[in-house]
């Protein structure tokens, strides 16, 4: 086995849940290897680059082996190389922070329990 669809293989290194996800990802181009547009029964060989958008960011891949079932979560490293650059993902962290950082400031919700209005009144009443 020297060659495997492209949807099948992002399929067993688990880049996508389920293939129909791969399948689609490939159809809105979202997906390119060495560099080219490929529909989801493009064949692949070891070797191959892929790049797949995900989101805000690009991710770069090396086929490092071909396989056709799916494989557990840690054993992907073995089939596959990432070529990504470490800063990408570090923009995808600090920006995901900042976007839940109003979230968490935001904690109440609702009206203010009767023990809390007391202790906000006294709060902001203390000077009189």
């Amino acid at each position: 086995m020297n060659v495997v669809r492209l949807d099948r293989w992002l399929w067993s290194v688990r880049a996508y849940k389920t293939r129909t996800l791969a399948t689609d990802a490939c159809k809105r181009k979202w997906i390119t290897v060495n560099g080219i547009n490929s529909k989801p029964s493009k064949e692949i060989r070891t070797g191959d680059l892929i790049t797949m958008k995900k989101g805000p960011i690009e991710i770069k891949v090396r086929v490092l082996a071909i396989l056709e079932r799916r494989i557990s979560a840690s054993k992907v490293k073995d089939f596959l190389e990432d070529l990504t650059p470490s800063e990408v993902y570090e923009e995808l962290k600090r920006k995901d922070f900042e976007r839940n950082l109003g979230k968490s400031l935001a904690t109440r919700k609702g009206r203010p329990s009767k023990k809390q209005r007391r202790d906000l009144e006294e709060f902001l009443y203390q000077g009189e």
